[in-house]
């Protein structure tokens, strides 16, 4: 799964990812409703591509 992509069509949409926890190579992030903030799903995650592209963002906001 393209979680880049996933993050990208989800701000795309109108609604916030947001990262929860980061540990070395690994990445938790919160997919937040659009309608008030309610998270709507969770992931956890060590792929390379999406470390990169969180880099040093927390939010779908930075």
């Amino acid at each position: 799964m393209d979680r880049v992509a996933e993050l990208q069509r989800w701000a795309d949409a109108g609604a916030v990812w947001q990262v929860i926890t980061r540990s070395a190579g690994t990445v938790t992030v919160a997919l937040l409703r659009c309608d008030g903030g309610e998270e709507a799903a969770r992931f956890t995650s060590s792929d390379p591509e999406l470390l990169a592209f969180l880099a040093d963002r927390d939010s779908s906001e930075d």
